[in-house]
């Protein structure tokens, strides 16, 4: 496979994993949109649910994390998500896991371009680096990725869960890792689609025989949605995270009170779990009809550090 030589390369500046301080000015702002309209009020409220779900002893917060979070900057924003108990569980995608295992074992991901006519992505196949939207990541982060696999022991017939807190446990103390922070914590971390990714394919291939035991997870998740006295979703995305939180509310007597999805999908009409409504979910039990919901229509990316910079300021 060719080399990759980053410090040459034009777009090579690692992406920043962003950190957030409190924020008096974000909680004045966001007060300021509470009073407005559109996604401005819509974020608003979601910043008052989830300080409203923190402030409910009662309430066990699942966190529903989908698409590309880590290779855009977003990992510390996770970190201090689970690390300031605001997370109580966290259902992600395998992509996320991945980005977040790279990055914890000292590789990183660079920054690249939206539009460059001097870099097509043929090209960029050839200098063996792949493209995320406007972000690199070099092939040899799967390179060292294996070696690190390769040096542990597993117990490769145990649930996802106990897998990735295996994982977590092993990576450095001071690494600002989803694993990591969810394995010290002994946070449920639930993976149901960890074979569609590279770090589920990694798995399989190093460890001849792997079979993690999904169901597992799923009855833990369900036993958890039976034992909520009053849930609270947060959703960033949709897909198989938001659905796998949902049917566990489906199929017990407590639908979540609280709820929150931040998205960018919004057709509605072709019926795709990421882009419906809330208060679709109501009609199967999901979401309660008295519940207090917000679907925000934006980018990840700029409602996470908003949402936590308010928490911290608020819960300080």
């Amino acid at each position: 496979m060719k080399e990759i030589d980053e410090h040459s390369h034009k777009h090579a500046r690692p992406v920043e994993q962003m950190d957030v301080e409190p924020s008096e000015a974000i909680v004045s702002m966001v007060d300021s949109w509470d009073n407005m309209g559109f996604n401005a009020k819509r974020l608003a409220r979601a910043c008052k649910i989830y300080e409203a779900m923190i402030r409910d002893s009662d309430c066990v917060k699942y966190f529903a994390l989908s698409g590309a979070m880590v290779p855009a900057g977003m990992q510390k924003i996770m970190y201090d998500f689970i690390d300031l108990g605001f997370v109580d569980v966290l259902v992600t995608t395998g992509a996320n896991l991945t980005h977040d295992l790279a990055e914890a074992l000292g590789d990183h991901h660079l920054q690249g371009f939206i539009s460059d006519n001097t870099k097509s992505d043929a090209d960029l196949h050839d200098e063996s680096m792949n493209r995320i939207y406007d972000v690199f990541m070099p092939n040899n982060i799967y390179e060292n990725m294996e070696d690190w696999l390769k040096s542990l022991k597993l117990d490769i017939k145990q649930s996802v869960k106990e897998m990735l807190w295996a994982l977590g446990d092993e990576l450095p103390e001071d690494s600002r890792s989803i694993l990591k922070i969810c394995a010290k914590k002994r946070i449920p971390i639930y993976c149901p689609a960890i074979t569609d990714s590279g770090l589920g394919m990694q798995l399989s291939f190093i460890h001849t025989g792997t079979n993690l035991n999904h169901f597992e997870d799923l009855q833990e998740c369900i036993n958890l949605a039976w034992d909520s006295k009053s849930p609270g979703v947060f959703i960033v995305g949709g897909g198989v995270p938001k659905n796998f939180i949902f049917q566990a509310m489906q199929f017990s007597p407590n639908s979540a009170k609280y709820v929150v999805q931040v998205t960018t999908d919004v057709q509605v009409s072709a019926g795709g779990l990421s882009s419906a409504s809330l208060s679709e979910a109501i009609s199967w039990g999901k979401v309660n009809a008295a519940g207090e919901t917000s679907q925000v229509h934006l980018d990840a990316t700029i409602a996470l550090p908003i949402i936590l910079a308010y928490l911290k300021q608020k819960l300080k």
